[in-house]
């Protein structure tokens, strides 16, 4: 096997002396120093020739740089919730009117469907008992005459407390009726007393709210 010169960069590798016959270390390589008669330096990896001064030197077998660890990224901070607005809105229903029929016929307004109460008298049936018949005649045996049931008569039995009829009026009928009493308050107002006025205002002040809320304004 042929010496191979090495490279003089090789030798800023740190050197360590050792005897020829010693086997290198499992992580050094083995350099040998060789000097000729003429004073030349040779460095090669095979012994010297027999004309040779020779240096064995053991030298640290490069190594590659351990890997650098990758430092793991922070994670990102988590986004901020979203807040969103709620709103709630109520949307309040027109409130009822209600046409009510009295026992006389009479027709007004309510706000409910319970109308005005009376009382009404509650009449019970009572028929009179049957006469008992004669008994039989003495003497000839004739039947006795039939005897006519008597007629039934009513008797007051109490009263009951009934409620006029009321319907529910359509929407748009409500709010009619609304109006024309409206300018009905307004007629009476200029001819009321000052007594009443306060009365009628504040009916009106309902009335235009009713409107305003239920029916889009007066």
């Amino acid at each position: 096997m042929s010496a191979r010169l090495l490279p003089l960069g090789f030798l800023m590798l740190l050197p360590v002396m050792v005897l020829a016959t010693d086997p290198p270390a499992a992580e050094n390589v083995r350099i040998y120093r060789c000097v000729g008669a003429n004073g030349a330096v040779a460095l090669q990896d095979a012994p010297c020739r027999g004309d040779h001064r020779q240096q064995v030197l053991d030298m640290v077998r490069p190594k590659d740089p351990p890997p650098t660890a990758t430092a793991t990224p922070a994670p990102a901070p988590p986004k901020p919730a979203i807040k969103r607005e709620v709103r709630v809105v109520t949307v309040q229903a027109p409130q009822p009117m209600y046409e009510c029929v009295s026992a006389e016929g009479e027709r007004y307004t309510s706000d409910n469907n319970e109308g005005n109460p009376r009382w009404v008298p509650v009449f019970l049936p009572y028929y009179r008992p049957r006469l008992r018949p004669p008994g039989p005649p003495v003497g000839n045996g004739a039947a006795p005459p039939p005897v006519p049931w008597r007629p039934g008569v009513a008797v007051p039995a109490g009263s009951v407390l009934v409620r006029d009829t009321c319907t529910a009026l359509p929407q748009q009928e409500v709010c009619a009726r609304l109006r024309d009493r409206r300018w009905e308050l307004i007629r009476r107002y200029n001819s009321a007393l000052q007594s009443e006025r306060q009365e009628l205002a504040r009916e009106q002040r309902g009335i235009d709210a009713r409107l305003n809320q239920d029916c889009g304004g007066s």
